[in-house]
């Protein structure tokens, strides 16, 4: 009889963001006031959602935005949840001088706990949105709620070096966090050896690859999954740099990453399988208060996804990845229509590009991946 190869299984997300107006809706909102050019206050975003698609209620309980992706989360009973994190959680702090900044006050993170997370990356260009005093309370606060941070410490060890979570079966889940300076990252967020910040490459160049890949190899045991996630480039547009790509393959090729989790896109990206290794370009959003934001129709940023990839612990192959979209309604996941996921299997077929497989869309109307 042939054995059966041990798996894991990873719901994997793009950005989250919970601060502004999604802090405003829930059981503790802080201070509503912003700093940008045309908005001073966060309950401007929340009629604008509302005048897009009606009230939306107040003092919300914890798991109110997941709505439906709760089920799918049940349902696909993951090994890790993770997801990147674009929020600090503080009620303190100075807020940087770059236009938009996003903060959640710290009696909300049952937020992220009401959805499981177990882990988070802060190695993006909002963690440290309200200074070095919000960035450590961010910190305390996902500790005191045990969840896990990557790509973001007391200094640069913790920063570089990877979370490990024990898993259910054999292994361990590490995983490494990175910024790249192009998806907006200010440089001196950089953490340093005696400065907290978060682990930030200046360039997608092949000495860092080998820098980032060294680290891996040093760590990595035999059954061990490792994820590099990684929040590059910008916010729209479905085009994929080469240098995207050859960092990428470097990391698997030299480093013997299992699955590169890309994010900063506001909406999904391409696929690729390489080697038998699962690379998300771009996730997309899961959770923002963008709703009722007249924006480009091309990429239905109010359509997101959420991944659920299977991987094998023998030797870090992809054996499946289902991907369910929800469409966000009243700063909530609502369960996509067929329609909807037609249209994102198409766009994502056409535009964004698939590289090693091919979607179909099942008869429950999500996003299943397929090998060509």
């Amino acid at each position: 009889m042939r054995a059966i190869c041990p798996q894991a299984t990873l719901m994997l997300a793009g950005d989250v963001m919970t601060g502004r107006g999604i802090d405003q809706i829930l059981a503790h909102p802080g201070d509503p006031t912003l700093f940008e050019s045309h908005v001073r206050s966060a309950l401007d975003y929340v009629a604008l959602a509302e005048r897009a698609h009606g009230p939306i209620p107040r003092r919300v309980p914890f798991d109110y935005i997941w709505g439906d992706g709760l089920s799918e989360i049940a349902r696909h009973r993951p090994d890790l949840t993770f997801i990147n994190l674009e929020t600090a959680i503080t009620a303190r702090g100075s807020p940087a001088p770059k236009g938009i900044n996003y903060r959640m006050h710290p009696g909300n993170v049952g937020v992220l706990t009401a959805a499981g997370i177990s882990a988070v990356s802060l190695a993006n260009n909002h963690v440290l949105d309200w200074g070095r005093d919000g960035f450590n309370d961010t910190l305390d606060a996902l500790r005191a709620a045990g969840i896990g941070a990557a790509g973001g410490g007391c200094d640069l060890d913790a920063a570089s070096g990877p979370l490990e979570i024990a898993g259910q079966g054999p292994g361990r889940r590490l995983i490494f966090g990175i910024g790249c300076r192009d998806s907006g990252i200010p440089s001196d967020w950089a953490a340093k050896p005696a400065r907290p910040g978060i682990y930030l490459l200046s360039t997608l160049s092949r000495a860092e690859a080998a820098r980032v890949a060294g680290s891996v190899r040093a760590r990595k045991r035999s059954d061990d999954i490792v994820i590099a996630s990684i929040h590059w480039g910008g916010n729209w547009g479905f085009e994929v740099p080469a240098a995207q790509r050859t960092f990428a393959h470097a990391l698997i090729d030299e480093g013997m990453v299992d699955v590169v989790h890309g994010h900063s896109s506001h909406h999904p990206k391409a696929i690729e399988i390489y080697r038998g290794k699962l690379i998300l370009y771009g996730c997309g959003d899961l959770i923002n208060d963008y709703e009722g934001i007249v924006g480009d129709a091309r990429f239905r940023s109010d359509l997101v996804l959420m991944y659920f990839a299977s991987v094998s612990h023998a030797d870090g192959t992809l054996q499946s990845l289902e991907m369910v979209p929800f469409r966000v309604h009243r700063f909530r996941l609502q369960r996509a229509s067929r329609q909807e996921a037609d249209w994102l299997a198409v766009t994502l077929r056409r535009d964004a590009g698939i590289v090693g497989a091919g979607i179909v869309v099942t008869p429950e109307a999500t996003l299943r991946l397929e090998r060509t």
